[in-house]
């Protein structure tokens, strides 16, 4: 059974560090993609805003049925840990190849490979968490594992922003390793619950039955979260997919000084997620969300009315942040609210489902989140291209969006921590 008052620390963040993986590759992709799509190849911000959604278009029809089928897979090594040990390298390799690509077929070659083996693997990773904690610490244990993501995150822009100067090629290849060295301790170190390998007969779920009977279903509010996931997953992704963008062509920034934009992000958002899941556990789930909502509104809708000139303003110089402006002090702000938004949402997916489906909601909650991906950077690649390039524009959506998903969540009466327990020994 699994312990009561408390968990296993250092199991979460070896599990953890397979969102390291993870979060190194996409943080990097997604800063410096665009600046090769824009420089060496000449995309315009609407053919941009496409392509950084082609990623999010292969998970939608990946990480849903591979979600489902983690669920069903019986092996020795478990029901996720495959889909590591062959999606993890494949990505890792495919990644590093994207900056050697001569002609944009090669480019586009080698970034779908990355993007399908990324899929493969995503959420089997993130479905180790819930697997092995009960509901009442799935909030701080989703802290943990989102800590050693925004850790992932934080790294690959920080260095990658020093790479960069020297070879534009090394923050792939550094992209490249962390993902091997990740994947090799989550296979070496982890082990799944045995449950599932003692009891081969037991249910194995379907992906379109569970789609029926969450849509059919008299309880609204798994609705009701998907939505909010899709809401708030549109205004995130949107910016996130040109804030480099932003840096570099509205602000006058280099593509280290961009960089940095994200890592601000990335970087408070590091800090915050073990308090996130905490304060969740403490002041509930839905009333974290909440929170954070508010905070991204806030900070969106100031960014676009401040001035260039008072977003610049200089206020010092930090190791890892670099440059401290306004602008850095609202992307700090806005990794604090994502933290809040970020930590507890899973947990709310996964409570409305029992321990045998909890791959296959963890696929549906990618699903809305990997729609709202596709969607976000296309509707910004367009409002940037309408407005003559004015990078600005890229936060006019993002407050609409979080006040839908806010609406969403309103009314909500599950989600919340429950005191079941698993018969998965943590």
């Amino acid at each position: 059974m699994i312990e009561e008052q408390k968990f296993n620390y250092g199991k979460l963040f070896l599990i953890g560090f397979g969102f390291f993986g993870v979060s190194v590759l996409w943080s990097l992709y997604n800063t410096y993609v665009p600046i090769l799509l824009e420089r060496k190849f000449l995309l315009d911000s609407a053919q941009i805003g496409f392509f950084m959604s082609l990623d999010n278009i292969a998970a939608l029809f990946i990480q849903p049925p591979v979600g489902a089928w983690s669920d069903r897979l019986r092996t020795k090594l478990g029901r996720r840990l495959p889909f590591i040990l062959v999606g993890a390298p494949v990505a890792a390799i495919a990644f590093g190849l994207v900056p050697l690509a001569a002609s944009l077929p090669i480019f586009v070659a080698c970034t779908i490979t990355t993007i399908l083996a990324m899929a493969f693997w995503r959420t089997p990773v993130v479905a180790l968490m819930p697997d092995v904690t009960p509901s009442r610490l799935r909030s701080q244990a989703n802290g943990i594992i989102n800590f050693m993501g925004g850790l992932g995150l934080v790294l690959g822009t920080s260095v990658g922003s020093m790479l960069v100067a020297r070879n534009e090629a090394y923050p792939f290849w550094f992209g490249s390793l962390l993902v091997l060295v990740a994947a090799a301790l989550v296979l070496i170190f982890v082990r799944e619950p045995k449950v599932y390998e003692d009891n081969p007969n037991i249910e194995k779920p379907n992906l379109w039955q569970s789609l029926k009977e969450l849509f059919t279903s008299k309880q609204a509010d798994a609705i009701r979260i998907f939505l909010a996931i899709f809401f708030w997953f549109i205004a995130y992704n949107a910016i996130e997919a040109f804030l480099s963008l932003y840096g570099v062509n509205h602000l006058g920034l280099d593509e280290s000084g961009a960089g940095q934009l994200i890592t601000s992000v990335g970087f408070s958002f590091l800090l915050f997620s073990i308090p996130a899941g905490f304060i969740g556990a403490k002041l509930g789930r839905k009333r974290t969300i909440g929170i954070g909502l508010l905070i991204m509104i806030m900070v969106l809708i100031s960014v676009y009315f401040f001035p260039k000139e008072t977003l610049l303003q200089m206020y010092g110089k930090l190791p890892i942040l670099g440059n401290i402006m306004t602008l850095t002090l609202f992307l700090l702000a806005a990794g604090i609210g994502w933290a809040c938004i970020n930590i507890n949402s899973l947990p709310v997916v996964v409570d409305l489902t029992d321990a045998i489906h909890i791959g296959t909601f963890t696929g549906l909650y990618y699903l809305f989140s990997t729609l709202a991906a596709i969607a976000g950077p296309n509707i910004n690649g367009w409002i940037v291209k309408l407005t003559g390039n004015n990078y600005s524009s890229i936060f006019i959506i993002g407050p609409i969006f979080m006040i839908a998903a806010l609406i969403s969540i309103l009314g909500m009466k599950s989600g919340e921590a429950t005191t079941q327990s698993t018969n998965e020994k943590f």
